[in-house]
């Protein structure tokens, strides 16, 4: 059976459930039934409409239900609105869902794993092992979120920045289990971008094809992080950075600049660069600075920070650091970086110890040590 194609179909059925009366969780579960016929009845009997024909099955599953609950005269009277079976209208309401799955009520983590539920077609188990937590405490997760957005209309209008804060979180959960979750994100924000015409939304796109495109580079053979300036660029993908670029120029030319436009315009400077020396670090500081405009967020101000001193050196860098708060994640990091960048090894090869032991990740804390074990070494050496 196409796996694809019953994924791009799952958001439509839904949504064409959800618009004839039926609320959010309960539909949900339909359209999971009418996938497990699908799978037991398609690869030997393949329906020529498979759209229709997971609107009809579906629709009879929550019929079937909704017979049994104690409302049950007043959800019969739905039996007589079933509509003939056949082709089912080709209307795209996936941005409806979009919407419902970034409800203010939710929490980040349950709108992204319904988002990935209900708008991506993966099952409770692929999320779970992305997540790596048990598939019983993701399925409540996702139970809780559908009771939360059950009574919420479609009439209502949605909010884009908080799809693209959920869609971009999906992104930034990185890769792994079964489901690369960053490939989603792209699938996801594609979809988006062809239902609504606005320019963030293209910039989101545009911001993760250019990140998207360095994965290959990202790591070495055993795992260890390869910072951007030791990456090898060859094996860049350069198609998934030219579309980025594209899709960029389109969004910035509309003259509505946006977060996720400045991130994408940094991110394809880097891309645009042939080597690490030949990076356009000025231009780079000045779309930090309109970055930190928009969104005045202090984690902008430490990349910018990095910026600054590869741009006008590192104790220009270190003083546009000493105005941060100390205790931001990943402050003592770029400290070590940039008393390195100075000459001061034994201040770089503390600071990156201490960076290590507050990183929130293992292959960040271990990329850490390795850099303290290599000061560590070399101050060995002068002795």
């Amino acid at each position: 059976m196409d796996e694809a194609l019953v994924r791009s179909l799952t958001p439509g059925v839904l949504t064409v459930l959800v618009r004839r009366g039926a609320d959010f969780a309960a539909a949900e579960d339909a359209v999971q039934d009418a996938l497990v016929e699908a799978v037991r009845g398609w690869p030997a009997d393949p329906p020529r409409d498979p759209k229709g024909w997971l609107v009809t099955v579906a629709w009879r599953r929550f019929l079937d239900a909704a017979r049994a609950d104690t409302a049950r005269r007043r959800r019969e009277d739905r039996v007589e609105e079933e509509p003939v079976p056949g082709p089912a209208p080709d209307v795209d309401d996936t941005l409806q869902l979009y919407f419902l799955c970034a409800h203010p009520s939710l929490t980040p983590s349950a709108a992204v794993a319904l988002t990935l539920r209900a708008v991506g077609g993966l099952t409770t188990r692929q999320i779970a092992r992305a997540y790596l937590v048990p598939e019983a405490t993701m399925a409540q997760r996702i139970s809780r979120a559908k009771r939360t957005v059950s009574g919420v209309r479609f009439d209502r209008p949605g909010d884009v920045a908080t799809v693209l804060r959920v869609l971009y979180l999906v992104f930034n959960e990185g890769y792994s289990g079964d489901v690369d979750l960053a490939a989603e994100a792209v699938r996801l924000t594609r979809q988006l971008a062809a239902s609504v015409d606005h320019p963030e939304v293209a910039g989101l796109l545009a911001l993760m094809l250019l990140h998207h495109a360095r994965r290959a580079a990202r790591t070495a053979p055993d795992g260890s992080l390869v910072p951007l300036a030791e990456q090898d660029r060859g094996r860049w993908d350069t198609a998934s950075i030219a579309e980025g670029v594209r899709i960029l120029q389109a969004a910035l030319a509309r003259d509505r600049l946006g977060e996720f436009q400045a991130q994408a315009a940094i991110a394809a400077l880097h891309a645009d660069a042939p080597t690490a020396g030949e990076t356009d670090w000025p231009q780079i500081v000045e779309w930090y600075d309109e970055l930190a405009r928009l969104t005045d967020n202090p984690v902008v101000r430490l990349n910018r920070a990095v910026a600054v001193g590869e741009a006008d050196g590192p104790r220009a860098g270190l003083a546009a650091l000493a105005e941060l708060d100390g205790t931001l994640p990943r402050h003592t990091a770029v400290a070590a970086y940039l008393h390195e960048r100075d000459g001061d090894v034994d201040t770089a090869a503390r600071l990156y110890a201490e960076a290590a032991l507050k990183a929130p990740a293992l292959a960040e804390r271990d990329h850490l040590t390795r850099q303290a074990a290599r000061l560590n070494s070399r101050r060995r050496g002068r002795r």
